[in-house]
């Protein structure tokens, strides 16, 4: 048993206010979102078109 024990603590921690406001929450997405969405659409198109040429090259011979 140590010498020294620590005292235990006179009054518990205060409760969370109910009627506390509340943090800031953003609720849209990050503008980095949209951006790399929209990438990721043109690059999908661009490759679809190029493969669709492809395509269409290869019919002709």
């Amino acid at each position: 048993m140590p010498e020294n024990p620590a005292p235990a603590p006179s009054t518990p921690p205060p409760a969370p206010d109910p009627a506390a406001p509340r943090r800031y929450v953003e609720n849209k997405p990050p503008r980095g979102l949209y951006v790399r969405v929209f990438i990721y659409v043109v690059a999908t198109h661009v490759l679809l078109a190029f493969m669709s040429l492809l395509v269409m090259a290869a019919k002709s011979r």
